[in-house]
């Protein structure tokens, strides 16, 4: 082949075509394969200039097809997948090419592929891209981990598709093995949190408050022009607007209350669990996915239960107090999943820098939030950073809207309204925040069942005591 291009990717979906055409947007050469001849061939048309991108079918071709080292990224399905495509290409190889896997891999799967294209001379990355279709072609923020000489090659490519924020590129170098991966893994969890919270909001809105959708969009896109700025506060004002195309009415009306998942959220809880990090409103966010798929069930429970009548409120003291409230459990959110970047890195040797990750999620992609900014703040004012909470720069923001979210939780108790994700992010709260739990009574306990001893408050050392007698 005559060309030689920069870039190579494999898969071309919606997301590896939108991301393969980015790359030719911003001055590389791009080339693409997909066993599927019609998405080579739509590649192809959409892509118009056959210099700047290409695409085929063949792996020989496509291998040849690039300059070295080769840079070959992967968005193709998690799993299997990946390491049917690595086999593919790999005798097709020279040491020193780079493959990158950009789908939302689980980190020990990348950790067990870079060991083992590590043996073979070729360099893995695990690279987290968030965004969506839409982040893909206009730019993603970009979560790469691997070599970090390697990273040298790729940098100039990544940095120049990534989202922009103030001038800065929303990618950067994250640290060794899985650590891109990993971190768009905490991403996602905290992605679900947020939406979680979001949704309780629109719940207790509506059934409290009595808003109708025109007064729903127009709350969400005022609390979008302040500190509530983000992705997913946008979309959401722009969700009550939608009109059914199928019929009367607001399209999220006629939307089953049944919310999917693919796995990211589930991991992020499950490993917290496996560190010892409480990442509760994160864990309640995956288990309200879980309760809604028992759409069947929870019609008879319905029926079986009554439910208290909301009492009457003011409407705009309620939204005043739902913006305070949403505020507090985004911060919290954050802290949780910040919390659990910062234990990860120690555990597995990732040397995370936690303000530059949460400089790199301020465009591009999901969660992206305004709160950010004030975020990436926090963790370069103190490297060491362990907790959000602990942040003096954010004890004035909690202090000031705390207060809200325990009103608006006594009030959903009180009411029958469920706010798993803002009661569980008060409750981490004021867990974190208390100098003195009742844990001691569980450790008596532990300790009268099956003798696993206890520590004092008043002597070093274990101690262990015969309770029955």
């Amino acid at each position: 082949m005559a060309n030689t291009y920069d870039f190579g990717l494999v898969g071309l979906g919606v997301m590896g075509r939108n991301f393969i055409l980015n790359v030719a947007d911003n001055g590389f050469t791009a080339f693409g394969n997909d066993l599927d001849e019609e998405k080579v061939s739509a590649l192809i048309e959409e892509g118009g200039d056959t210099a700047k991108v290409n695409a085929t079918s063949d792996v020989v071709t496509f291998v040849n097809g690039l300059s070295t080292p080769r840079k070959i990224m992967l968005l193709v399905p998690a799993g299997k997948v990946v390491d049917i495509v690595i086999e593919n290409l790999l005798p097709h190889l020279d040491k020193g090419d780079i493959i990158i896997d950009g789908g939302n891999s689980f980190f020990t799967d990348t950790d067990r592929r870079e060991a083992y294209l590590h043996e073979k001379g070729i360099n893995f990355f695990g690279a987290g891209v968030s965004g969506g279709a839409k982040g893909a072609r206009k730019g993603p923020s970009i979560m790469p981990g691997g070599s970090r000489d390697a990273y040298q090659h790729v940098k100039p490519i990544f940095e120049a598709v990534s989202a922009k924020y103030e001038g800065e590129p929303c990618v950067a170098y994250l640290g060794p093995k899985s650590a891109g991966n990993y971190v768009k893994m905490v991403h996602n969890g905290i992605e679900y949190g947020l939406m979680q919270l979001t949704s309780e909001i629109y719940d207790l809105l509506k059934k409290a408050g009595h808003l109708t959708n025109e007064e729903l969009h127009q709350t969400y896109a005022s609390w979008n022009a302040g500190r509530l700025q983000s992705f997913l506060v946008e979309i959401t004002s722009e969700i009550f607007e939608q009109k059914d195309d199928l019929g009367d009415g607001h399209l999220v009306d006629k939307i089953l209350d049944k919310a999917k998942q693919k796995g990211t959220g589930k991991w992020t809880s499950q490993n917290a669990m496996d560190l010892g990090i409480p990442v509760p409103t994160i864990d309640v966010a995956v288990s309200m996915r879980e309760i809604s798929a028992l759409k069947e069930e929870r019609i008879k429970a319905d029926e079986l239960y009554g439910r208290p009548t909301p009492e009457s409120v003011v409407k705009k003291t309620l939204v005043d107090k739902a913006e305070s409230a949403l505020y507090f459990a985004f911060i919290i959110t954050y802290a949780q999943g910040m919390h659990q970047l910062a234990d990860a890195s120690k555990e597995y040797g990732y040397e995370l820098e936690l303000g530059e990750i949460a400089k790199i999620w301020r465009a591009g992609c999901i969660i992206r939030a305004a709160l950010l900014a004030d975020i990436t703040e926090a963790f370069k004012a103190d490297t060491g950073l362990r907790n959000l909470l602990l942040s003096p720069s954010f004890v004035g923001k909690v202090q000031e809207t705390v207060g809200a979210a325990r009103e608006l939780v006594a009030y959903g108790a009180t009411n029958g309204i469920p706010l798993p994700g803002l009661s569980n992010a008060l409750t981490y709260f004021d867990a974190y925040t208390s100098s003195r739990l009742p844990l001691n009574l569980i450790q008596a306990q532990r300790d009268y069942f099956g003798s696993h001893t206890y520590e004092r408050l008043d002597k070093e050392g274990t101690f262990h005591t015969e309770w029955e007698d």
